[in-house]
Parts: structure tokens; sequence; C-alpha cells
């Protein structure tokens, strides 16, 4: 992110040299739709306060560059920002290439959705688990991220509550600074699956660090990763929500959560494009989910309904699409082949 051509011609002889291809942005405006997906970030010196001002997420990886004999980075703007590298060039060339150069070995793979409830009680984390459930279920290693300190918990929808291992307020406490390959195997897990999720303490919110330390470490190792976020977007939400390739809106066939939602709506474009609506039934006042979709002007993902099966299994401790059938299960196969790019097929009834 540069807007200064010396530097950035530079910049791209150090990236052709490492065999890496960047994007390339002028300033935060045009960064901030890749800012969390990215590798690693380099930030010229020039666009250093503006970067302070525009707010982006905190991420790892973040060099702040420039060059010998021009403008001195400020270490207390590098500070500000986060950054964990500031380089100087030509002093820090061979440096910078070795960090292009390392680009393959760790490219993300890892493919996110995002789930927000229209409004409270919406149903978004039942989808949210019944998606985290279904991607293992078809093979795919899967972090299922509870961001949402009101939702009343992730672990108690997959029965999980008695499962060990770090909660938000672990990381809480180690700001972030939590090593990313040691991070999921910390992280409650069965199989495939694994947890972030909350405990039954206070806790305001989701720290801006820690989740980019998980989206860090989970991007390299899974497959899958499905985030349950907040309708009040806070740092830590718009980091999952820019790392997303699709964000899910769980909205009730009704008058009133359809106008909260779009409210929400609003807030999300900003970070994901790909933003589709999911309708929940039943409809009081006899509304379509295509009235809903048409409402909020966003494609419709699909419905879901209330089942018994699956609200006895959350009581009893099974998580959502666990048997493979049933309509939320079938929608959540769907999604998840759509995410991946794989036609997966229902488990027979």
């Amino acid at each position: 992110m540069t807007a200064d051509p010396e530097l950035l011609d530079e910049l791209l002889r150090l990236a052709a040299a490492g065999g890496a291809e960047p994007e390339v942005a002028p300033d935060p405006a045009g960064a901030r739709p890749r800012w969390s997906a990215a590798l690693f970030v380099l930030v010229g010196v020039d666009q250093a306060v503006a970067c302070l001002r525009a707010r982006l997420p905190r991420r790892g990886r973040v060099v702040l560059v420039g060059q010998s004999g021009t403008v001195t980075p400020s270490w207390h703007i590098a500070e500000l920002l986060g950054v964990e590298n500031v380089a100087i060039l030509p002093e820090a060339a061979p440096w910078i290439v070795d960090q292009f150069a390392d680009g393959p070995a760790r490219r993300v793979t890892a493919r996110t959705i995002a789930v927000i409830g229209g409004r409270g009680g919406a149903g978004a984390s039942t989808l949210a688990a019944g998606l985290a459930t279904t991607a293992v279920r078809n093979g795919f290693r899967t972090l299922l991220i509870d961001a949402d300190p009101l939702g009343g918990g992730l672990d108690l929808v997959l029965g999980w509550e008695d499962v060990g291992g770090l909660r938000w307020p672990a990381l809480t406490e180690a700001d972030g600074r939590v090593d990313p390959p040691a991070l999921l195997n910390a992280l409650p897990h069965r199989g495939d699956l694994v947890l972030l999720s909350f405990d039954r303490a206070e806790l305001p919110g989701v720290p801006s660090e820690a989740m980019a330390a998980t989206l860090h470490a989970a991007q390299r190792a899974r497959d899958v990763i499905v985030a349950d976020l907040p309708r009040q977007l806070d740092d830590a939400a718009v980091l999952a929500l820019q790392a997303a390739q699709r964000t899910l809106l769980v909205v009730p066939a009704e008058l009133r959560a359809a106008a909260s939602a779009r409210r929400t709506a609003d807030a999300v474009r900003e970070h994901c494009e790909d933003l589709a609506v999911v309708v929940r039934g039943p409809a009081p006042g006899k509304l379509r989910p295509r009235d809903i979709s048409t409402a909020l002007q966003l494609p419709l993902a699909g419905t879901i309904r209330p089942e018994k099966t699956v609200c006895q299994g959350i009581e009893e401790g099974q998580a959502p699409t666990a048997t493979g059938r049933g309509p939320l299960a079938a929608l959540c196969l769907r999604l998840i082949g759509d995410l991946t790019g794989t036609a997966l097929k229902a488990d027979a009834a």
C-alpha cells in the first residue's frame, strides 16, 4: 500500500525477485477489502498516517517500509499501527525478497463463511454450528469461531461445554500473542472440528489481536472457517468479515426483523461483497422468502424452519446436522459445497 511511485517500483522489483505477484493499493480505502486475507502487508511510510485515520483492523504480518534518505518512519506511528517490522530500503531489500519468496509455502487455503443474525434469536448460531458440523462430516478440517458475546455460547449448541481448551478470555489475557501453530491444538476440538468460543465469564467483546492471530493460524491449517458474528460489528468482527468469501444474514420472515436486518446488511456490505440472506420461517404475516430477499436487495441463499429433531438434539448435547438428515442439513450441505467448490452428496436417509 503506497502512493509513492518510486517506492512502488522498488517493491514491485523485489516482489518479482521473490517470485510473487502482489496486489497493489494506493491508500487504505483501496486496501481495506483485501486487508485481512492478504498473506502479509507492506505499508509505505507515505500511507502510515492515513492508516491510523482509517482505523484498519489490527492484523499480523504488517511491515512499515520506506526508503533511506527520504521519509524516516515514526516509531510511535509504527507502534500505533501494530506493525511487526519496520524495513528501510535498500538495506532491508534481501529480507523483503525473502518475505515474498516465502509466500507459496504459507498460501491461504481456508475458505471462510460468516453468519450474522438480522436480529436477536434469528437462528444464526444454529446455522453456524450446522455449517461447521456439515463441513467436518464431509472431510473438511474446520474451525468454528464464536465471536458473538451475547449469543449464549456455541459450545452449548455443540454440546461441548465440558470439552477442555482455551476460550476467548485466555486469549484476551495473552493479548492475542499466541504461537499460531500451537493455537489450534490449544482450542477445544474433537476430530477435525476446532471451536473457539466463550466461557461463562463476562467478556465485553472479542480482542481484535486474538481474532487476527486465530484467523492467521486457521487460514494455513484449516480447510473451512465458520464465524458466528455479532450484529453490532466490532474490530474483531470486521476482521472476520474481511476474511470471509461469503456472509449469510439470517432473517426471520417478519416485517420488523427485515427492517432491523436492513441496517445490519448496510454495515456488513462495507466489508464483505458477497452477502446473501437466509430466511427463517414460519411467517406469521405470510411473508415469502422472496419478499424478504427483495426488501433487503440481497440474493436468497436458502430458507430454514424450526426442526423438532434439531431442537431436541441441542438440548441433549447433539450438534445440529450431526445426523446429516433434515432440511437444515440439506441447506448446510449445499452452502458448504458452494463455498468449497465441491459437489457434496447427502447421506442416505
